[in-house]
């Protein structure tokens, strides 16, 4: 079983490739951290950008991958690993400190780790040639020293087993004599920094004598030092304390990446994933569907049941065995609701079978050897009162009922995350089972929603924004478990407001009488909660803020943007089930079958051959960073400097490698898609020839630097493909047209309701876009001023399309999404024009908005000849239009009028 790489995660391993690539080239960490591609962004959105934080380990390369719960950190773990030791210490056998918040989260980490069957395991070996050792703090003294430097070490432990002030309290740092052979000849002088053998040794371990005195301590703590280990920090936000720092620095790092959802203030965060992106791909349930029960713990326990009867009648339906689970959350002992009495109410009064009922409590564990997942086993419904054990992961889980009014942050943080994994990390057919469920008990409407979103926010690690989109409210006794609009008992069900504001105190002002019928205040434990129904108008605004001290508002502002933001998004036209008209794409026909037109096919039409071009590689050179250690008796005394490779001379030393061995490893490294083998050994070996003899570089200047070599070979590949693939895409345009009914369902695209490929940031401007078909809270990379507070030309043009009468319904495509967007193809790959739009008459318009310095040259020459091709090919049904802010003198309203009505 392998798991290929969610496009989210490959952006974030692919951000980490760049900054440790350029790190490795230019060493200078601020200014590399300067030039990473999200500082530009900030820069594009006229924000300051983020210092490099040091403080805590220097020049040692700290960098922090954001991901909300349930993102995958232990797969992209195991691949970062990888990726440091290729791109930045060029080391084909690391040593690897993986650390872990908990015992039982390491238990789990390493029982993935060892298993070759196991996808995380099958990443390593993958990477490392099979040549992989996991260990464990314990297990360490079993590797020998000729397994140091020829297979990839992987340590997993806790950071508390190392983390203490005094190191004689921990055994890490205590001499250890299975590792003496570890050690042979290294001196504290040699490697500053190890420990040594001091008089608290001699208290702590008897079997050392006045002799060790001053001797490096044979431990585990000097043996990562030795190695400057890649060090793993999961869940990192539990490691930012100055112990911690210190612990870390004991090891010698060479490099330290953090993962986790909710990153504190001093995280690098190099690269921040969002809650969109991982239901884009299919990793979580959203949105969660939200039901307050104020009549009582009863009904909640209720509806919960009923809603998973439901969900199991349409996993009956799937075809991958599926049976939802409810986690109940009971009250403590001395509460009402406690586990006795929850678990005597669904037994007797709901009867529910005793088989279905599982308790895992900390006194009773009746989950322990219970495998979920198994189609033998009955349970379907959990009881519990604080957090589930670390390490409990099973995506059957669909629906939290909490008995609890008062809840703890964490516990309801850990519970939710448990009914968020979708099973099998892939969509179902039915949509209710792609979504979460949450019946809380509350003592008012509000109150619970607004709880749980910040604890999205604050513990989960998703954007503010995210975090409103991903709840929707639902009244209670009317979610779609009855046939009828009746509350359950009979009785009407009760009415809903559209909004809540939760506000920190009572407002003092009177809810003026033109806004009675749209306003409902009520008081709560810690203010009030402002209930909206309708639209919230900027009167209702001015009265909400009016009401609250000024340093409030800037809190009530946001969660009125988050309460608009979500409203606007379940009145959307995807949100109703309005569909969006299926698009053709632009196909290749031969002999009257079509072929999708991608940068592939071609390189196909102009026989693509890696040697074709002239075997030269000019610009590459070995790039001489490597440090070595100078050994020198000074005044009687062995003392070490750095010297450069270039100083120690070694390129001129023959190898022992060979030419055959260096084209064998860069071809394992250099595989392609549709490039024979024998034609990329053909290339290597041309290619090598060029180096050493008209380049004059030695063998061993190139096996030394052959990360280097790999990296520009490479870039030399890709622009031999681009080259061909430009060739091949201006020779066959002429021959390419929009996709037919005919041609089958898979040369369209259609924009699917429930998944929207943007993220964060999204547009936060004052106008409100009534057209989009995700919403105006939901429109991707869109300012709707510049940083000199100008009208944004993109925002002007996408105001024009949203007031044009003959616009249906529009999209603010993605870029480099290609499940989720629609894409032409130019000769290097595929572009994303900026705007898709349906019309009223069912015609289909693409809008690509070029800015006036760039609408003449290659890049729209080359776009505008494609959307053309397309245009014309597709029977009058589908209109491209490239737009600037001034056409001979047209703005982009009338650009727009004269592409739709001509």
């Amino acid at each position: 079983m392998t798991f290929s790489l969610k496009h989210y995660q490959e952006r974030a391993l692919n951000s980490l490739r760049h900054f440790f690539g350029q790190l490795a080239n230019q060493a200078d960490l601020h200014k590399v951290w300067r030039e990473q591609p999200f500082q530009q962004e900030f820069i594009a959105r006229g924000e300051p950008t983020l210092p490099y934080q040091d403080k805590a380990f220097g020049d040692v390369p700290c960098v922090c991958l954001r991901l909300p719960t349930g993102g995958g950190k232990t797969l992209l773990a195991a691949h970062v690993i990888g990726d440091v030791s290729r791109h930045y210490t060029f080391n084909e056998a690391p040593v690897a400190l993986w650390l872990v918040p908990s015992d039982a989260i390491r238990e789990q980490t390493l029982k993935a780790l060892m298993n070759k069957q196991h996808p995380y395991r099958q990443s390593l070996d993958q990477r490392f040639n099979d040549k992989v050792r996991v260990c464990t703090l314990e297990s360490l003294a079993t590797v020998g020293p000729h397994e140091v430097g020829t297979n990839a070490i992987i340590v997993v432990a806790t950071i508390q087993a190392f983390r203490v002030a005094d190191t004689t309290q921990r055994n890490v740092y205590s001499f250890d004599e299975s590792l003496i052979h570890h050690f042979t000849d290294v001196t504290s002088t040699l490697m500053p920094g190890l420990e040594v053998v001091t008089e608290a040794d001699l208290v702590a371990q008897p079997f050392l004598t006045t002799a060790d005195l001053g001797r490096v301590k044979a431990s585990l703590a000097n043996w990562l030092h030795l190695h400057k280990p890649v060090i793993i920090v999961d869940e990192a936000h539990n490691s930012r304390t100055q112990n911690s720092f210190e612990t870390l620095k004991r090891f010698n790092p060479c490099a330290i990446v953090e993962l986790t959802a909710t990153p504190v203030k001093g995280s690098n965060v190099l690269y921040h994933v969002s809650a969109q992106e991982l239901k884009n791909e299919e990793m979580i349930k959203l949105p969660i569907m939200l039901v307050e029960h104020v009549t009582g713990w009863q009904d909640a326990a209720r509806d919960a049941i009923l809603r998973q009867r439901q969900l199991e009648t349409l996993a009956q339906k799937e075809p991958e065995y599926l049976r939802p689970i409810v986690l109940f959350q009971a009250e403590p002992k001395g509460k009402s609701v406690t586990v006795e009495v929850l678990a005597q109410h669904l037994e007797t009064v709901e009867k529910i079978p005793k088989e279905q009922i599982a308790i895992a409590t900390g006194t009773q564990k009746e989950l322990d050897g219970v495998n979920l997942f198994d189609p033998a086993c009955p349970v379907r419904y959990v009881i519990t009162v604080e957090a589930l054990k670390e390490g409990w992961d099973c995506s059957f889980a669909y629906i939290l009922c909490s008995m609890q009014e008062s809840r703890s942050a964490k516990d309801v943080e850990q519970l939710l995350g448990r009914v968020l994994r979708m099973p099998y990390a892939k969509a179902r057919k039915h949509p209710e089972l792609n979504q979460a469920y949450a019946h809380i008990t509350a003592r008012s409407f509000g109150e619970a929603l607004h709880s749980i979103q910040d604890n999205l926010v604050n513990n989960m690690g998703f954007d503010p924004m995210d975090a409103a989109l991903a709840l929707q409210s639902q009244p209670a006794g009317n979610n779609n478990l009855f046939n009828d609009e009746s509350d359950g008992t009979g009785g009407a069900a009760p009415s809903q407001p559209s909004m809540s504001v939760p506000l920190p105190v009572m407002p003092q002002t009177p809810v003026p009488a033109e806004l009675q019928d749209k306003i409902e205040i009520r008081p709560t434990q810690s203010g009030s909660t402002v209930l909206i129904h309708g639209e919230m108008t900027q009167e209702v605004e001015d009265f909400i803020l009016t009401g609250v001290p000024k340093k409030h508002q800037a809190m009530v502002q946001q969660r009125m943007e988050q309460e608009k933001a979500r409203h606007d998004a379940q009145t959307s036209p995807s949100a109703r089930g309005v569909l969006f008209r299926q698009m053709p794409l632009l196909c290749w026909r031969d002999n009257g079958f079509a072929s999708l037109a991608d940068a592939e096919l071609f390189e196909e039409f102009s026989n693509f051959n890696l040697l074709n071009d002239a075997i030269e590689l000019p610009y590459f050179a070995v790039n001489e960073q490597a440090k070595s250690w100078a050994l020198d008796m000074e005044r009687g005394r062995l003392s070490s400097s750095f010297v450069s490779a270039t100083q120690m001379n070694l390129n001129g030393i023959q190898s022992a490698n060979t030419e055959q061995d260096l084209i064998g490893w860069l071809d394992s490294q250099l595989r392609q898609p549709n490039v024979f083998q024998r034609d990329m050994q053909a290339y290597l070996t041309k290619m090598l020839v060029y180096l050493t003899h008209t380049r004059k570089i030695t063998l061993t200047a190139l096996i030394r630097g052959k990360f280097q070599l790999a990296d520009a070979l490479q870039r030399d590949i890709l622009a031999r493909r681009k080259r061909a693939g430009e060739k091949g895409f201006q020779q066959e345009l002429c021959n390419m047209e929009a996709a037919k009914v005919e041609d089958g369902m898979e040369f369209f695209f259609n924009f699917k309701p429930q998944y929207y490929a943007g993220r964060p940031p999204y547009y936060k401007g004052t106008y409100r876009f009534q057209k989009h078909y995700y919403g105006s809270a939901l429109i991707h990379d869109l300012r709707e001023k510049t940083s000199a507070g100008k009208w944004a030309e993109e925002f002007l043009c996408a105001r024009a399309i949203d007031e044009h009468p003959k616009v249906k319904h529009w999209v603010r495509n993605v870029e480099k999404e290609p499940r989720l967007s629609f894409k032409l193809p130019v000769a290097g790959g595929y572009f994303y024009p900026d705007f898709v739009c349906e019309l009223t008459d069912g015609r289909l318009l693409v809008v690509e908005y070029k800015g006036q310095h760039l609408q003449d040259n290659a890049d729209s020459r080359e776009k505008a000849a494609v959307g053309a091709q397309w245009e014309k090919t597709s029977g009058g049904q589908c209109l491209f239009l490239m737009a600037t802010a001034d056409h001979n003198g047209a703005d982009v309203v009338a650009q727009l009028n004269r592409k739709i009505d001509n």
